[in-house]
């Protein structure tokens, strides 16, 4: 009998439809990804309602072609896996509720994944010598966490946003400049043609915390900029806009994320998230790192934006401690870490 552990593991947690299967918590045999992005940049930004209508059309077909991929049968996996917070309690009611109806349908085991969990371990797919203990800056459109992981399934939170989490920050300035939906890459993108210096936008300190984020006033600083040059009539530079703003964001992170890492006793930086797909953002964390004699880990960008492969390398560390969840499991959007 084989040792190896194969895990299906379904992702639906906001307009990513999911499924992957992931053997050992780090070998990705499949990783099928809808994505929604073409439905809702109409709109400006994720439509709940529509997301989960979306979700239970493609869920089935997701799952079927995850198991193909895989050349696996329901009967070949050992676990099903499915995030249940936090995110969009729609969605997500749509993941938990096809998870639970395999699990028994199967008699598999049924595992809930805590969604930035997932996120962490997507480092664990292409870095074979990342163990705990480490430091990890997760940004995304929904959390900015800097995490002290001190084993598998095991975090500490040593800083985190009081309002706008960086991602949700990069979606409404690239909406305010007219970059459109999704605003992450859109920003990134436009921002190599500005010039990064030509506006100096602020970068948020928080009175009672010396590592926690603020981005709510950076977002206002681009639109008080912005109606300013209408109002004078002056014309606007979308990518210096864009430079700018971006600036602003990573030196925040990055100098906030090595004060913490440079008291702190660890060796290991991890970067996790949809906003760990910015390229200044990796580079800037790459440089600080390598002038500090450490290395930056960072998933390639496939497994920064919302995937079920690092739901799967997730499960796999929770299934192997004992955790099992029942029938009664329910999604919770507002979940914590």
């Amino acid at each position: 009998m084989s040792d190896d552990l194969s895990i299906l593991a379904i992702e639906t947690s906001c307009d990513e439809t999911a499924a992957a299967v992931v053997r050992n918590g780090r070998e990705v045999l499949s990783n099928v990804i809808y994505t929604q992005i073409a439905l809702h940049t109409e709109y400006g930004g994720v439509v709940p309602e529509i997301a989960s209508r979306k979700h239970v059309e493609k869920i089935n077909p997701v799952v079927r072609q995850a198991l193909a991929d895989a050349k696996m049968e329901l009967k070949d996996v050992d676990a099903i896996a499915v995030t249940y917070g936090p995110g969009l309690v729609g969605p997500l009611l749509v993941g938990v509720n096809c998870a639970k109806a395999i699990a028994w349908a199967a008699g598999k085991p049924l595992v809930g994944v805590h969604h930035i969990s997932g996120h962490i371990s997507a480092n664990y797919i292409e870095h074979p010598d990342l163990e705990p203990p480490y430091m990890c800056l997760v940004v995304s459109g929904g959390h900015t966490h800097l995490v002290e992981v001190t084993g598998y399934g095991e975090y500490r939170i040593i800083a985190r946003t009081r309002d706008d989490a960086a991602g949700e920050a990069f979606d409404k300035v690239a909406r305010a400049i007219g970059l459109g939906y999704p605003g992450g890459p859109k920003i990134d993108k436009t921002a190599r043609e500005g010039d990064a210096h030509a506006i100096d936008f602020p970068k948020g300190k928080v009175r009672d915390s010396e590592y926690d984020f603020s981005f709510s006033g950076l977002k206002s600083a681009v639109l008080n900029h912005l109606n300013s040059c209408k109002m004078q009539g002056i014309e606007v530079n979308t990518a210096d806009i864009a430079a700018s703003f971006q600036r602003s964001v990573v030196e925040v992170l990055c100098e906030r994320s090595m004060e913490v890492f440079d008291n702190s006793d660890m060796d290991k930086f991890a970067l996790a998230g949809g906003v760990a797909s910015n390229t200044a953002l990796r580079n800037a964390l790459a440089d600080a790192l390598a002038a500090r004699g450490a290395k930056l880990y960072v998933p390639s960008p496939v497994y920064c934006t919302d995937n079920a492969a690092m739901i799967g390398a997730a499960a796999y560390y929770e299934y192997t401690a004992g955790v099992r969840h029942g029938y009664d499991l329910n999604a919770v959007p507002n979940l914590s870490l």
